[in-house]
């Protein structure tokens, strides 16, 4: 039987903190090399099952693969999230983006990874409006602007996300203290026009380990 699918949430911030990751959790490295997972060699009455599951190594390299895949896409910024799914040779992609080239670009992509026969595209298009632009660009400049938070914009794609839809803002990602993700969502609860702030930010110390109180 087809073991359960395994959910890799694809914070591009988790994933840059990890070293360049999206995907289960620490979705990092976005810089290890690509290996294709392990297929099974088809032959006899098992070919089929064979073909439906994935070893578990077979399966982390595909996680891998994936949180690559979309570290990498050239249009993923700080105002998208990214999450995907991987159930045996099926990857199911979630989460917002503002630029609608994001989402065919992350199927396209995904497809593409040796051993995937299967995606599913769940990534939702932000609708467009002005007055959520205007909001994306105050909250940026609220949080990256501020000095106790602008180290987190120091790197390729920033690792706080803000993600807007009709003036709700969900910031996502990680930071690298309680303090820091309290002072984000402060920071973008003073933008005027926001009608709620959830702060979704995990908080992930050095060497990419998430940490509990």
């Amino acid at each position: 039987m087809r073991r359960a699918g395994r959910t890799a949430s694809m914070f591009f911030g988790v994933l840059m903190s990890f070293g360049v990751a999206l995907g289960a959790l620490p979705r990092q490295p976005a810089q290890a090399d690509k290996q294709s997972p392990q297929m099974q060699p088809s032959g006899g009455s098992q070919a089929l099952e064979a073909d439906e599951a994935l070893s578990p190594e077979a399966e982390d390299q595909l996680i891998k693969e994936v949180r690559h895949k979309l570290v990498m896409l050239p249009y993923y910024s700080v105002f998208d999230n990214l999450a995907y799914r991987v159930d045996g040779r099926t990857v199911i992609l979630e989460g917002q983006v503002a630029n609608p080239a994001v989402k065919p670009d992350a199927e396209n992509a995904v497809k593409r990874i040796e051993g995937v026969e299967k995606v599913v595209n769940n990534i939702e298009v932000l609708p467009p409006s002005p007055m959520d632009n205007r909001i994306r660009r105050q909250v940026y400049s609220a949080i990256y602007g501020y000095g106790p938070l602008f180290m987190y914009g120091h790197m390729a794609v920033p690792s706080i996300h803000i993600i807007v839809k009709n003036g709700r803002v969900t910031l996502d990602g990680v930071v690298d203290s309680e303090a820091d993700k309290a002072l984000a969502g402060m920071r973008a609860n003073q933008v005027p026009g926001t009608f709620q702030v959830t702060n979704n930010l995990r908080v992930v110390a050095s060497g990419g380990k998430q940490k509990t109180k």
